[in-house]
C-alpha cells in the first residue's frame, strides 16, 4: 500500500479508501449484511488500508453499524469518515446542514460506529435552505468538543466551497480540509474549476465512483452491455455520462490494460491517482477479488503514453471561462513561462487559440 496526506493535514492515509455504501440492504446496492462486511474490511485492512468511508444515509444507519461491528478491537488504527446531510426519516427535521440535524447524526453516528470520535465529519452536499454560517459554527463546535478531528465537504460547486472556506477563515472556524467529488475519466467536470479550487487552498480530494458505477471496470461494451442481475444492468447509469464516449474510454482502457497485464478497473483508479490534488480514491467491491483488483491499482504505473491514450480518449473539452482563463495566463502571459518552464514541456499546458495577439 502507498499512503498520503488528508489535504492539509499531518494525517496520513491510504491511497485507496474502503466505501461501504455496498454494506447493508437498505439501499439495494450490494445487501452485503455482518459476516460478508467483517470479512471485506479485514481484507481492506490486511491490505495496508487505514481509511474507511461511510454516511449515515447508506442503508439508513446500518452502513455504520455493520462498521462499528467489523471495527471492535480496531478502532484506534483506522481513519474513519462518516458523512451527514441527507434525509433520515420521514420528518422533514431529520435532514439537512441545521444546527438541531448535525447534533443529532453527530450522537447517531457515534453509536452506531461505537466509537467517541470521528476522524472526517463530511457535509453530505449543500444546503440552500439552511444559513452557511449555522452549519460551520455547528461543525466548529464539534471539533473543539473532540468529537471531530477534522472536517470535509461533498459535493459542492466551486462557488460554494470557495464562499464556506472564506467564511471560516473569517470567522476564525475549523476549516474544510477535503472534498469528496466524483470524478471518473468518464466524469472529468471536476477539471473545470474544483481541481484548481482545491489546490489553491490545499483542499484535498476523495475521489467517489472512479469506476464511474462499475461501468470502467471493462465487463460491459457495445457488443456486451450490461446484463440483468448486475447493479449497472439494473439500476442503470450510476453517475451520467455519454456512452458514445464512455465506450471509447472502455476500448482505451482495454488496450493499456493489455500493455500491463492488468484489469481495465485497476488502470481507471491508477488513472485518476495520478491527478492533481487527489488525497484518496474509495473503492468498494460486493466481491473480494473485485476488492483486491482495484487495491493493486496504487502499484500500477502509467506511462506517459498510456496516460496521453486515456486523456484522450475521454477529453471533454474546456469550457468557458476555464479557457479564458488559460488563455490570458498561460498563452499571452510572458511571465508564466519564465515562473513556471515545467508547464512548458511537450509544447505547454495551453496553445494560444487565436493565433495573434489580442488587443481587447
Amino acid at each position: 500500500m502507498k499512503y498520503r496526506k488528508l489535504g492539509n493535514t499531518g494525517l496520513i492515509v491510504s491511497e485507496v479508501a474502503l466505501g461501504t455504501m455496498q454494506f447493508g440492504s437498505k439501499m439495494n446496492l450490494g445487501n452485503l449484511g455482518q459476516e460478508e462486511t467483517t470479512r471485506m474490511v479485514k481484507q481492506a485492512l490486511d491490505s495496508g488500508i487505514n481509511f474507511i468511508d461511510t454516511a449515515d444515509v447508506y442503508s439508513l444507519g446500518e452502513s455504520e453499524t455493520l462498521v462499528g461491528n467489523a471495527l471492535k478491537g480496531l478502532r484506534k488504527e483506522i481513519v474513519v469518515a462518516t458523512k451527514v446531510r441527507l434525509p433520515m426519516g420521514a420528518n422533514f427535521n431529520h435532514s439537512g446542514a441545521t444546527r438541531v440535524n448535525i447534533l443529532r447524526e453527530i450522537e447517531d453516528s457515534l453509536r452506531r460506529l461505537q466509537t467517541d470520535y470521528i476522524d472526517l465529519y463530511q457535509v453530505h452536499g449543500w444546503d440552500s435552505n439552511t444559513p452557511l454560517e449555522e452549519t460551520l459554527r455547528t461543525l466548529d463546535d464539534l471539533v473543539r468538543q473532540g468529537k471531530v478531528r477534522y472536517i470535509g465537504l461533498s459535493n459542492l460547486v466551486s462557488w460554494q466551497a470557495a464562499t464556506a472556506i472564506m467564511l471560516q477563515e473569517r470567522l476564525g472556524l475549523e476549516k474544510y480540509v477535503t472534498a469528496q467529488m466524483y470524478y471518473s475519466l468518464v466524469g472529468r467536470g471536476l477539471e473545470y474549476e474544483f481541481q484548481s479550487f482545491a489546490e489553491y487552498y490545499n483542499i484535498g480530494i476523495l475521489v467517489w465512483s472512479a469506476l464511474a458505477g462499475g461501468f470502467l471496470s471493462g465487463k460491459y461494451t457495445r457488443t456486451h452491455p450490461a446484463p440483468s442481475g448486475t447493479r449497472f444492468g439494473d439500476s442503470g447509469q450510476f453517475v451520467p455520462f455519454d456512452k458514445e464516449m464512455g465506450y471509447r474510454v472502455v476500448d482505451a482502457l482495454q488496450e493499456v490494460a493489455t500493455r500491463h497485464g492488468a484489469s481495465p478497473a485497476r488502470v481507471a483508479i491508477a488513472w485518476t491517482l495520478g491527478r492533481p490534488a487527489i488525497s484518496s480514491v474509495i473503492i468498494a467491491a460486493r466481491q473480494p477479488e473485485h476488492l483486491d483488483d482495484n487495491i493493486r491499482a496504487v502499484d500500477l504505473e502509467l506511462s506517459e503514453d498510456d496516460v496521453r491514450l486515456l486523456d484522450a480518449a475521454s477529453d471533454p473539452g474546456i469550457p468557458y471561462p476555464k479557457w479564458m482563463v488559460l488563455q490570458l495566463d498561460t498563452a499571452e502571459d510572458p511571465r508564466s513561462k519564465i515562473l513556471h518552464p515545467e508547464r512548458y514541456k511537450d509544447g505547454g499546458v495551453w496553445k494560444d487559440l487565436r493565433g495573434t495577439r489580442w488587443a481587447g
